[in-house]
């Protein structure tokens, strides 16, 4: 089928050019498909699809309360496909250059205070065999370096293995960054590659020693430290680490284009959503420092 062919030299072109992630090939494939199926309902073709049609699916799509973020993405797929029906010659206009994304409200990344960072170390320090080995590796190193998951779960077996204070991560769409590291993430590393069976290819094994731990594997091992140590196991991700990673490296005087390039963002965009932590910190700078806001505290006092 034509319109079959025109997506699946799409996706080739993701992975083949943009070393697009599975994940991220399946919710472009996703993305696509619910399109087309939208097209078929009303009679249409995806690849004649005009922007009439595509107002009407976002419409459709907040009806339905797909939330704004989600509807953003779709559109930002079918963004991405048309331009490369543009490019090829499948068409000679662009039906989303007139479509507005929906309007999202300002979304700040969860993350985790110093003092419960503390805490997930302590338990994960209590954990005892394979577990509490793969739990305190994992902690160390999302926490510094910031890791995504899909990042820190594809490190070879022999990662870490050297006194390098660096490593050299391979990120999305391909994109290289030099990430630092801490003594104690070799140390934990090199703990948990003691006990890695002969044929373990990934420094964090799944139950089959040459296939890499799942997503969800993790997950469920960060769960546990969660609760042990005290904290809500829904609050507790790896993405909520990176967050952590990021946040507290802004709130001790790290600048945002230093942290764009730790965490691989290829637009500082992206990284300017931990803005609100400088705001904070500055915010305290001058609480403490300003003559005015002293002079109004030393006021307070004598008023008391």
């Amino acid at each position: 089928m034509a319109i079959e062919r025109h997506i699946e030299a799409f996706l080739e072109l993701l992975a083949a050019e943009r070393g697009a992630a599975g994940n991220t090939i399946l919710a472009y494939r996703t993305d696509l498909e619910s399109f087309a199926s939208f097209c078929a309902a009303a009679g249409q073709m995806i690849t004649t699809a005009d922007h009439a049609l595509i107002a009407d699916y976002l419409a459709a799509l907040a009806a339905a309360g797909l939330a704004a973020r989600s509807q953003a993405r779709k559109l930002s797929s079918l963004r991405q496909f048309y331009r490369f029906l543009l490019r090829d010659g499948v068409r000679t206009d662009d039906p989303t250059d007139q479509t507005t994304a929906p309007r999202l409200g300002l979304s700040l990344p969860k993350f985790l205070a110093e003092a419960e960072i503390d805490q997930l170390f302590a338990a994960a320090s209590d954990l005892p065999g394979q577990q509490g080995r793969l739990a305190r590796a994992g902690l160390e190193i999302l926490y510094a370096t910031g890791l995504r998951v899909s990042e820190l779960l594809s490190l070879p077996a022999n990662a870490l293995s050297s006194d390098a204070a660096i490593l050299l991560i391979r990120g999305k769409g391909g994109r290289e960054r030099i990430v630092p590291l801490s003594n104690a993430a070799r140390n934990a590393a090199a703990e948990l590659r003691a006990h890695h069976a002969k044929a373990t290819r990934f420094l964090f094994p799944g139950r089959n020693p040459a296939e890499a731990m799942t997503r969800q594997g993790f997950a469920l091992i960060l769960k546990r430290v969660a609760l042990k140590a005290g904290l809500d196991p829904a609050r507790i991700s790896p993405h909520v680490l990176r967050h952590a990673f990021a946040s507290h490296l802004l709130a001790h005087g790290a600048d945002l284009r230093s942290l764009q390039m730790l965490l691989g963002h290829a637009d500082i965009a992206t990284t300017q959503i931990y803005t609100h932590v400088l705001a904070e910190r500055l915010q305290r700078l001058v609480d403490s420092h300003h003559p005015l806001a002293l002079n109004v505290s030393s006021s307070r006092r004598r008023d008391d």
